[in-house]
């Protein structure tokens, strides 16, 4: 009788596993790259997308590094 050992994890939970730390690690490079363009940000723009990296990850954080990035001026320091 063939039995399945309930401490090793199925296919689905390794799959699901590394979707979560992939959202994980996009969060952080969005929260990495908005805390680098902080200074040419006001204080209300860098919060709410802050607040929306943290609190939406995967569409807060494709939302900076796709729309929100590229909509900040660069400065000219």
């Amino acid at each position: 009788m063939d039995t399945v050992n309930p401490l090793l994890p199925a296919g689905y939970d390794i799959a699901w596993s590394i979707v979560a730390i992939a959202i994980a690690v996009f969060a952080v490079v969005a929260l990495v790259s908005l805390a680098r363009s902080a200074k040419r940000l006001t204080t209300l723009q860098a919060l709410v997308w802050t607040l929306l990296v943290i609190f939406v990850p995967l569409v807060g954080a494709a939302a900076w590094l796709f729309v929100g990035r590229r909509a900040v001026a660069p400065s000219r320091t």
